[in-house]
């Protein structure tokens, strides 16, 4: 598989991936910075003049958990800022990008920055087609949006820019700073198509909900993303409020509240939640008598979903304790307050009870209660004028979308990973011919390179390393090389190694003696006076000739000898030192050519590294040689 370039590699730490580490799982953050500096007034004009821009794009989208929206900011300095989970539906993610660029455009005196908690996915996106200077290590405050393209500050203009720096960059080098070609066109790929691609991802389904449920639903269709995730994210607290269904069902009697069948909009990665998770109906909650119901079954879920999430924001409102008692919470714990008290602890808890008093008398509890309590509000507000069935009975609800694609995501999946591949194979061809070319720059620093080389110095050099650089203890390599990579007493390795090999010998020897009734001096004698060496030589041979009969029978029912090149040329084998089996196969087999085998095999493993490094290359590279790339490869 191809290498992946250095912004697809997770083991480099990315900064703004460290900057962003209390992020929310799965949260967009952009920051949008005007070239002038604006007063308060002029940042709150260009406020509300970027959320009319954005509006008719925005109005009729159904966002999975938050919809776009900005705030002020003062620090560093002012500007205005936003943040969006988007959970499981990364079209809210992408369709808030396709709104920065048209932001940028409509707003040309403007840079945006925008990441999540991933990082600089803009970047991530565009991986294969960064210049090489750049990676994770060196990104931050590099990429914005700006006039409708990516903008990359230079390494060359700032090494390690600030984010004033960067800014004022743009300002006044706008041109040289935007990202090349292959880059936009990625991004743009993934925003091509919005905000009609947007409105394809919207599901509309038929369902029997309670009126109280579908009147919220009439008055406020933009709630449907949180009782989808109170249902989808539920506990055992929460599913205790399900149960009793206080909110939507007239205390719980779910005989008094009547059902209507109403068309929902919603999200297909919110469709897929509601389909793909069982859930029994509480005991309260009127279902028809027949199973399988489809739309009673999705109505049930929906109206379940919008009493555990009523309840629950209801308890968080009244008690403050959002994300923002959270993050306060966390700045105590920093702080060293608790001072590594084991929560539960009588101190702890007074501590903790201290926290919570002066947190209520904060302006950040007013601000979190607000933000909570708003769905409960806007709910209460809706329910508290009078409602009923009949205004639901003259509206004919439309039939649900089909929703086959809930089914045939794999081949959506295949396609992604197709362009994907294509995308990798792309890069890799590129960055072959790059390095080939760089190479074919430098020249050729040796004799054994490009068309000057030659196979018989390959040879040569190989005999020489062999003769001169190796021997029983193994290949020496050379001293510019640092040793210390493997560490290897030879001398003590070979002494145990002969030390073995003796005891063996000595114990042959002791069981050949005891097998013929034992031994005297005089045999040792006679040894040591050469008078049995020739027995002992002609013994040995005598086993070698056996030895060499049996594998040279065994060796001729395989096909190994197809596995050697052999000469061109048939050779008579000598009598002298060879055995009758040698004789016979001397017909059926021509001497292997030892150097030309060598080469054979050296080009076939190098050729199978891919230009990556392997053994050969590293074997030949302690000897100074460098084969050439086989261009010519898959023509």
């Amino acid at each position: 598989m191809a290498t992946p370039p250095p912004f697809m590699n997770s083991n480099n730490p990315n900064p703004l991936t460290q900057g962003s580490s209390r992020l929310p799982e799965d949260t967009v953050i952009y920051s949008i910075y005007p070239d002038n500096p604006l007063s308060q007034d002029s940042l709150q004009s260009l406020h509300l003049q970027i959320l009319n821009a954005v509006s008719p794009f925005t109005t009729s989208y159904i966002w999975q958990h938050e919809p776009f929206t900005l705030s002020i900011a003062f620090h560093p300095f002012p500007h205005l800022k936003g943040h969006l989970r988007f959970g499981d539906n990364l079209n809210d993610e992408w369709f808030t990008v396709f709104l920065l660029f048209r932001i940028s455009v409509a707003f040309p005196s403007v840079s945006i920055q925008v990441h999540d908690s991933d990082g600089d996915f803009l970047l991530i996106e565009a991986a294969y087609h960064l210049p090489r200077w750049l990676n994770p290590e060196n990104s931050q405050n590099r990429s914005f949006i700006r006039r409708g393209k990516l903008h990359i500050i230079p390494k060359s203009a700032l090494p390690n820019p600030t984010l004033t720096e960067s800014l004022n960059f743009l300002i006044e080098n706008e041109q040289a700073a935007v990202a090349q070609d292959s880059m936009q066109s990625v991004i743009q790929n993934r925003i091509t198509g919005y905000p009609e691609k947007a409105k394809l991802n919207t599901h509309s389904v038929r369902v029997r909900v309670p009126v109280s449920v579908a009147r919220v639903l009439k008055h406020a269709p933009s709630l449907i993303s949180l009782a989808v995730e109170g249902f989808y994210d539920r506990d055992m607290d929460s599913m205790k409020n399900a149960a009793k269904m206080e909110r939507f069902l007239k205390g719980g009697k779910g005989g008094e509240e009547e059902m209507v069948t109403v068309a929902v909009k919603m999200s297909r990665a919110m469709y897929a939640q509601l389909m793909q998770q069982r859930f029994q109906a509480p005991k309260c909650y009127p279902m028809p008598p027949k199973k399988g119901d489809l739309e009673a079954e999705l109505g049930m879920k929906i109206a379940c979903g919008f009493e555990m999430m009523y309840q629950e924001k209801k308890k968080e409102g009244e008690e403050g304790k959002g994300s923002g008692w959270k993050k306060y919470k966390e700045s105590l714990e920093k702080s060293g307050y608790f001072k590594g008290l084991i929560p539960g602890s009588n101190e702890y808890k007074r501590l903790m009870e201290n926290a919570e008093e002066y947190y209520k008398n904060s302006s950040l509890f007013s601000k979190t209660r607000a933000m909570l309590n708003a769905p409960v509000r806007q709910i209460d507000e809706i329910l508290s004028l009078p409602y009923s069935a009949d205004e639901f009975k003259n509206e004919d609800a439309p039939p649900s979308d089909d929703d086959s694609w809930l089914y045939s995501g794999e081949d959506e999946l295949n396609s992604a990973l197709q362009d994907r591949q294509k995308e990798m194979e792309l890069y890799e061809l590129k960055r072959k011919k790059k390095k080939s070319k760089e190479q074919k720059d430098t020249g050729a620093s040796s004799s054994l390179k490009g068309e000057d080389f030659d196979l018989s110095e390959l040879v040569t050099t190989m005999q020489g390393f062999i003769h001169k650089m190796s021997s029983y203890e193994g290949a020496e390599v050379p001293n510019d090389r640092d040793p210390k990579e493997v560490e290897l007493d030879v001398e003590r390795f070979m002494k145990d190694v002969e030390s073995v090999m003796k005891y063996q010998g000595d114990e042959n020897v002791t069981r050949d003696m005891d097998d013929d009734g034992g031994s005297s001096d005089m045999d040792f004698d006679e040894s040591e006076n050469g008078s049995d060496m020739s027995d002992h030589e002609d013994g040995e041979d005598s086993f070698m000739h056996s030895y060499s009969d049996v594998m040279n029978n065994e060796l001729k029912s395989t096909t190994l000898k197809k596995s050697f090149v052999h000469a061109n040329e048939q050779t008579s084998v000598k009598n002298e030192g060879t055995s009758n089996a040698t004789e016979d196969m001397g017909e059926e087999f021509s001497p292997v050519d030892v150097d030309v085998n060598l080469v054979k095999n050296l080009l076939d493993s190098f050729s199978c590294q891919q230009g990556l490094p392997g053994p050969t290359s590293n074997l030949l590279g302690l000897m100074g040689v460098n084969l050439p790339k086989d261009d010519n490869k898959g023509k």
